[in-house]
């Protein structure tokens, strides 16, 4: 069962990739969909069999050696646990759901295809990554959702746009995987294998031993975490590596439903998660996830004030979002994180494809400037859109009940008042100021585009439509698990029951009582993110309903703070002068002095050159007449009798000139 979840998606794509063009791009969907549903049956089979029914604890599933070299021996197998099992279920949940909702969103474009192919291939490798049983096998899922990434993100090829994102975010991923390698490496090293049993078990035994780099003593496990963590800043857009993500919403719809919210950009997360065992070993490498966690929260949710990109405003929250998770792996809740995680699946897919709803019904306008007043053209993708942003902004009554963001996000910030490594207070403070920014931003989005007087031109706002059923019918299993997922979730992955859930699948020092603590903090602490929530709805209320004028003044008033906002924090223009600028000049350089003027002045266009011409010259020679070959012979023949009979007769001439004298 556990081969059939992994090989099911690669099936899809293998079909859809190679014989597209023969079963016909309904033939495709339906293949491709169908694979994926049963994927996700399994995988919910899976989830109550290891996770609920606590079955088995811990095993693994052998498939074949793969790499044997040396010391280094790595198997492909599956491990099955019930961190993998949580997983599986969000991956091939999400990614049957969307496959689904494709049908519908994609029914125009004519390399349908080609694109559930590369769905089913970004899946494929996504679980490759999540069922790993060593670093090596997580690292090939890791670059192979990362291509499949790429091929998605520039799906429509002919947007110089598309691809200009496509190549952006492939290449800031290679900074961190660069990291991330070097990490792997030096686990190797240090440990002579990739194995995750085999590394945990000897983790304890490099507590405190230190190598020599540049004089300096370094701690071993802490440069390991900390290079491994790079990987997952770039995978999971953290701060200074975050730039790809938001021009990722290039891609179709789907694609950043799949991959930018529920699946790819939570692998960072995931892999801190599995590596428990290492990190629980470094506070350095805790504080510094949790630094880093903390703020990309506060910094994505900044900019996400101001974007007017229906899909940049939910790209932004979901890089604001992972900055939570991230939090939490550093204050040692890796449980919390993992069931952010799970509930982050379902309401930011919801709010992608509710996105992705309304662009369709607007005839692909993502402007919310250019919306307004669709609630009643649109109801059902309204109260979709509505459920999704409740789950986001945490609402909920504490003690009571709540969405599933509430659950998952005020758990985190309780966590981080509990937590106790350095970062952890301005950790919670950041993270509550996030609650409040996030709210905001997403009632903006809400009131932008469903309330208020229609903005849309009179051409368009005539062809506004409701989404099919094909769309809308995804969007009610999502809405389900956004209302219900923490409820239901929460005692197994965060309260009483979560001991016996996770067991070895997450791994807690014996001094880390976070969780343990996070649940008698303070009620000020527990009613903070809720307050956070109603300012920002209030606030959010104000300025795009009661009083829409608002808006403008405030931009005017701080138009500096306005526009650093509105540009990112100039991110894109910093790095364009740091790196992009100084390596297009290198590479002119190279290009015009070092191709053009050295190698190709002294080769192609110097020596080549003067031989090719002497060589022309000679062949010109080559006639074929018997004559010229005699002409040529007696030129020959003079030249020899010169060389020889001259220096012989100057000789002579000189002793004969010294006798007369």
């Amino acid at each position: 069962m556990y081969t059939a979840i992994v090989l099911l998606p690669l099936a899809g794509a293998v079909i859809a990739g190679f014989f597209g063009r023969i079963i016909g791009a309904r033939g495709a969907e339906m293949v491709t969909t169908s694979l994926l549903m049963v994927a996700a049956v399994l995988s919910w089979i899976v989830f109550f069999q290891v996770g609920v029914a606590g079955m088995p604890d811990k095993a693994a599933v052998h498939l074949f050696s793969w790499l044997v070299s040396g010391a280094l021996d790595v198997s492909w197998r599956i491990r099955v646990d019930t961190l993998t099992a949580v997983m599986l279920v969000v991956v091939t949940t999400v990614s049957a759901l969307v496959h689904a909702y494709s049908i519908g969103y994609m029914h125009h474009d004519p390399s349908r295809p080609r694109f559930f192919a590369y769905l089913s291939l970004f899946t494929f490798a996504m679980l490759v990554l999540v069922t790993s049983d060593n670093l090596l096998q997580l690292f090939f899922g890791w670059e192979g959702v990362g291509l499949a990434s790429y091929l998605l993100i520039g799906f429509w090829y002919d947007k110089p746009e598309a691809n200009a994102a496509a190549i952006k975010a492939f290449i800031v991923n290679r900074v961190g995987d660069f990291g991330f390698a070097l990490g792997i490496l030096g686990v190797f090293v240090v440990f002579g294998s990739l194995s995750f049993d085999v590394i945990f078990a000897a983790a304890a035994d490099q507590v405190g031993k230190t190598f020599q780099f540049l004089s300096w003593d370094v701690d071993i496990l802490t440069t390991l975490c900390l290079l491994l963590f790079m990987g997952a800043m770039g995978k999971s857009a953290q701060f200074l590596l975050h730039t790809w993500l938001p021009d990722a919403m290039e891609g179709p719809t789907p694609v950043s439903a799949l991959i930018h919210a529920a699946t790819m950009v939570t692998a960072g997360v995931f892999m801190v998660a599995r590596l428990s065992p290492l990190f629980e070993l470094s506070a350095t490498a805790l504080t510094v996830v949790t630094a880093v966690g903390a703020i990309t929260a506060f910094f994505a949710a900044t900019v996400g004030l101001v974007q007017n990109d229906i899909k940049r405003v939910i790209a932004y929250s979901t890089c604001s979002q992972l900055g939570y998770m991230f939090v939490a792996t550093g204050v040692g809740a890796y449980g919390i994180a993992i069931f952010h995680l799970f509930t982050h699946a379902f309401f930011k897919a919801l709010l992608f494809l509710g996105a992705g709803s309304v662009i369709h019904g607007m005839g692909d306008e993502q402007d919310m400037r250019n919306m307004g007043g669709l609630r009643r053209l649109m109801p059902w993708t309204w109260a979709f859109m509505l459920i999704g942003t409740l789950s986001l902004t945490g609402f909920g009554i504490p003690g009571l009940v709540g969405t599933a963001g509430f659950y998952s996000k005020d758990a985190i910030i309780e966590a981080a008042f509990a937590g106790h490594n350095p970062a952890s207070a301005p950790a919670f403070y950041g993270l509550v100021a996030a609650a409040m920014l996030t709210a905001f931003y997403s009632w903006r989005l809400m009131f932008m585009t469903f309330h208020g007087r229609s903005r849309a031109a009179p051409e368009v706002l005539k062809k506004v439509h409701e989404s099919p059923w094909v769309m809308l019918g995804p969007l009610v299993v999502l809405a389900l698990g956004a209302l219900g997922a923490g409820a239901l979730g929460y005692n197994l992955f965060v309260g009483e029951g979560q001991a016996g859930f996770w067991r070895s699948a997450i791994y807690t020092a014996p001094g880390n009582e976070v969780l343990h603590e996070m649940h008698n903090v303070p009620a000020w602490v527990r009613l903070a993110p809720t307050a956070m929530m109603i300012a920002g709805f209030l606030l959010a209320y104000l300025f795009y309903i009661a009083a829409p004028a608002l808006p403008g003044l405030f931009a005017r008033a701080f138009r500096p703070l306005y526009l650093f906002l509105l540009n990112k924090w100039y991110f894109d223009e910093l790095y364009d002068w740091l790196f992009v600028r100084p390596a297009l000049a290198l590479g002119r350089m190279l290009w015009k002095t070092g191709d053009s003027r050295i190698i190709d002045g002294l080769g192609p266009d110097g020596i080549a050159a003067r031989v090719q011409q002497v060589t022309r010259g000679v062949v010109r020679l080559q006639s074929g007449y018997v004559y010229t070959y005699a002409f040529a012979m007696l030129i020959g023949l003079a030249l020899i009798v010169s060389y020889f009979w001259v220096p012989q007769l100057i000789g002579a001439s000189a002793g004969l000139e010294g006798g007369l004298r």
